[in-house]
């Protein structure tokens, strides 16, 4: 790679990082993102030590932006639980000199969300995100910054697709989810003996 290609590839990489930090720090939220129900408040907002605080700050961060109400767990009517996060990194194309020429990164992170009174409103559900990039063994430096900004952004559409998970609890839905819990429990009553 030429000394010019290389400084016009570093030049558009800061670029990118710059962008996504200032539409990360201004709040910024995707267009058309379902509103959550104000039935699941008070929410509480209970990440697992795995679960990076980047990905639970922008959850919460998405939480305020909809205004809905993040209570602790003790007072909260629901809790959104995100637990057994999984982080992967691997090469997915190689150079004619058998190094990476580009990385693959996924982040994974399992969500439910459960009652005060232990009724699941979403059972467990995975959820999964991934971005490519291209390495740069010319270029550390702004190979790691690239890395750690699309990590940032890949927490972001992750705590998205939680908003978009809590999105269809609307009041009907939770009656409708306890009524069929309540059947259920009383179907298995007989079947196990107790009353």
């Amino acid at each position: 790679m030429s000394r010019h290609s290389a400084l016009k590839s570093s030049a558009r990489l800061m670029l990118t990082a710059v962008i996504a930090a200032l539409l990360g720090g201004c709040g910024f939220q995707l267009r058309g993102a379902p509103p959550v129900s104000s039935a699941l408040e008070p929410l509480a907002v209970d990440c697992s030590s795995q679960v990076p605080d980047t990905l639970c700050r922008s959850l919460r961060e998405q939480l305020n932006l909809g205004k809905v109400r993040v209570a602790p767990a003790a007072e909260a009517d629901y809790i959104l639980r995100l637990k057994n996060f999984e982080r992967d990194r691997r090469a997915s194309a190689i150079t004619a000199q058998a190094a990476a020429a580009e990385y693959t990164l996924r982040h994974s992170v399992d969500l439910e969300v459960i009652s005060a009174d232990r009724i699941p409103m979403v059972g467990t559900t995975r959820l999964t995100t991934s971005e490519s990039y291209r390495y740069d063994e010319t270029n550390v430096l702004a190979r790691q910054r690239e890395e750690e900004t699309l990590r940032q952004q890949m927490d972001d559409r992750l705590a998205q697709q939680v908003i978009f998970r809590l999105a269809p609890l609307t009041p009907q839905r939770i009656d409708a989810i306890r009524a069929d819990y309540q059947r259920e429990q009383e179907a298995d009553a007989p079947a196990t003996g107790q009353p």
